[in-house]
């Protein structure tokens, strides 16, 4: 009888782990889309009360991507017991050693010492919330994605025309400032260096970073559209940049007033 094929992937294997009273049911298409580009969701699990209006979606989507429902009634009003009942699973998976990340979902504050914790074990820690996520849930994780990201609408910027195309969450020059004083920061003998590397170090400052919430799909794309880059690709594949040199002034013309009053 032949022996069972031994697993040879070298996928990470992720907890996600969803609060359904602070994050739409909306999200769930893009969310594991998202998710599947970081490793392989193992654990799928939704807290709430789902007898409640505000939770109710999920129940809709479970079977479709496979979430395992935590049901919490809310027994007394002003505890959420929901999410007591995640940081307790997240303790528990977190110390049996057997995720290489966690995905947690969620726009609420609260979560900041489980992600701290997490990442103090050496775990990466993804999160997924809204824009008015605090600063401090965000930059607890390795990377923060805005949910607003994920929604149906914004799925495919490319495919939408001028009149359908969702508007970008925040303004291109936020970003073109966060851009040239990255780049600034890499050390580069000719200056030119690797997209690769340089999109790595922007998400080591700005965990929340995304093209995406600038309106556009790629980092390459951002960085053309922002004219302060040089963009090249290499011989051996992929694209380097650099800064482009500062344009001079046009001089300020003197005189020219009193030359023509004396002209008169």
């Amino acid at each position: 009888m032949p022996m069972a094929a031994i697993r040879s992937d070298t996928a990470r294997r992720l907890a996600v782990l969803i609060d359904a009273d602070n994050a739409s049911h909306k999200i769930a298409d893009g969310l594991f889309e998202e998710i599947a580009k970081i490793g392989e969701a193992s654990v799928r699990r939704v807290y709430g009360d789902f007898s409640s209006s505000r939770s109710k979606g999920w129940v809709d989507i479970l079977a479709r991507h496979a979430i395992v429902p935590q049901q919490q009634f809310a027994y007394t009003v002003g505890k959420n017991a929901s999410d007591i009942t995640l940081v307790i699973d997240a303790m528990d998976l977190l110390h049996s050693g057997r995720f290489d990340g966690f995905c947690l979902v969620s726009s609420d504050s609260d979560f900041t010492r489980l992600a701290a914790r997490i990442r103090e074990q050496g775990v990466d820690v993804y999160g997924f919330g809204e824009q008015k996520t605090p600063e401090s849930f965000r930059q607890a994780c390795r990377r923060f994605i805005y949910t607003e990201n994920l929604l149906p609408e914004r799925a495919d910027p490319d495919r939408a025309s001028s009149k359908t195309a969702p508007k970008p969450l925040a303004r291109q020059e936020e970003a073109t400032a966060l851009l040239v004083r990255v780049i600034a920061q890499m050390e580069s003998e000719d200056g030119w260096v690797n997209l690769g590397g340089f999109g790595k170090q922007i998400l080591n400052l700005a965990p929340d970073f995304d093209p995406r919430t600038y309106g556009f799909k790629k980092l390459s794309d951002l960085v053309r559209a922002t004219e302060e880059f040089e963009v090249r690709e290499r011989d051996g594949g992929g694209i380097e940049i650099r800064e482009a040199p500062k344009k001079p002034k046009a001089p300020r013309r003197r005189g020219t007033r009193r030359s023509a009053a004396k002209a008169e």
